[in-house]
């Protein structure tokens, strides 16, 4: 039986883990062993999710939030690294570009712990952005590269991957399985709101978050927006002194299930989320992306959402377009059975380096 460390801290980190932790109790081979950092300490933005999916409790929970890129991932290297020497691990595993992923990614490399790396390939290309560091660093340490799309793996080619001598694995989206898998019972029609979601901290900056609150509160005039606040951004429109229009209903952060069904009864969305993006996709909406770039490149290519300057002008424009989009219909993220072909490649892997 060989250990595999999951090490977790965000939202999105929590509904691929659920789709792992699955098959992974149906291995004979495998055995996990979940670090929660405490990235997400809300308890609507991390209990929830572990009750909801089934996910295991964690076996430590090292508390860690807040403070800035350099010093939340500081934390949790020192933390991580006494942990890892402890428990011995044979395999490292993460998740997507978060600050838990770096810190985690580099212990074990340092401590010749392979790392094994979900979400690999996808690049903003754009180093000023802090997720794009993250992944990029995150990729190149990873002895085994989960990437789920063609562009990502050309991503991984151009830059010298395949001389690199780790394994490149294409398994399809963890998150677009989920959202199949938890969707729910029935589909309802769309209905005349707009899910909105805002959380990146580049958006909640001063130069930002004004602009997006103007373009959304003009957009709000034209009918509902459905919003489920995330803390960082509840804070920022206090500190900054914004308000928004009466037609933008806000909520308190909503569980995974409750944030599906908000999904598959609105009409469009407006997000910074990537994983809320290719859930969208999942549910077949069209939308608006508050980002410049997408490290999911082919939902853009495909007509399933635009992306938009992070001006007031700009958003609204794109906005504009949404409603002309024509999607392709193409299957894009695999067919539903990422976990299952993450689970054979790390047994197929383990049992090659004993």
């Amino acid at each position: 039986m060989k250990n595999v460390l999951t090490v977790v801290g965000a939202r999105p980190q929590f509904i691929k883990a659920a789709m792992i932790s699955r098959q992974m109790r149906n291995s004979n081979r495998l055995k996990e062993i979940i670090v929660h950092t405490g990235q997400h300490y809300d308890a609507n933005m991390s209990e929830v999710f572990f009750q909801e999916l089934g996910i295991p409790q964690p076996d430590f929970h090292l508390g860690i939030s807040g403070g800035g890129h350099g010093e939340m991932t500081g934390k949790m290297m020192c933390e991580l690294e006494p942990l890892f020497s402890r428990v011995q691990p044979d395999l490292v595993l993460v998740y997507g570009d978060t600050n838990s992923t770096l810190a985690a990614a580099l212990v074990a490399c340092k401590l010749h712990i392979p790392v094994a790396h979900v979400e690999g390939g996808l690049r903003n290309h754009d180093l000023s952005i802090p997720e794009e560091v993250n992944r990029v660093v995150t990729d190149r340490v990873s002895r085994l590269v989960f990437y789920p799309t063609d562009r990502a793996l050309e991503n991984l080619l151009a830059e010298g991957f395949e001389g690199f001598g780790c394994r490149l694995v294409r398994t399809g989206d963890l998150m677009y399985d989920a959202a199949l898998c938890f969707r729910p019972p029935a589909g309802r029609p769309a209905q005349s709101y707009v899910l909105l979601t805002l959380h990146r901290a580049s958006n909640t900056e001063p130069e930002s978050l004004p602009e997006i609150v103007s373009a959304l509160n003009e957009i709000a005039c034209e009918g509902k927006l459905i919003f489920p606040v995330h803390p960082r951004t509840r804070g920022a429109l206090s500190r900054q002194g914004l308000t928004l229009h009466p037609n933008i209903e806000q909520l308190e952060p909503v569980g995974y299930l409750e944030m599906l069904s908000l999904l598959d009864g609105c009409e469009k969305v407006i997000t910074d989320s990537g994983g809320l993006q290719k859930e969208a996709y999942a549910y077949g909406k069209t939308g608006l992306v508050l980002m410049e770039h997408t490290p999911w490149e082919e939902l853009v290519e495909e007509q399933y959402l635009r992306t938009t300057a992070i001006k007031q002008t700009a958003i609204l424009e794109n906005w504009r377009k949404v409603s002309g989009l024509k999607p392709s219909g193409r299957l894009l993220y695999g067919d539903g059975n990422s976990a299952r072909m993450v689970i054979q490649a790390l047994e197929e892997f383990l049992s090659s380096s004993l």
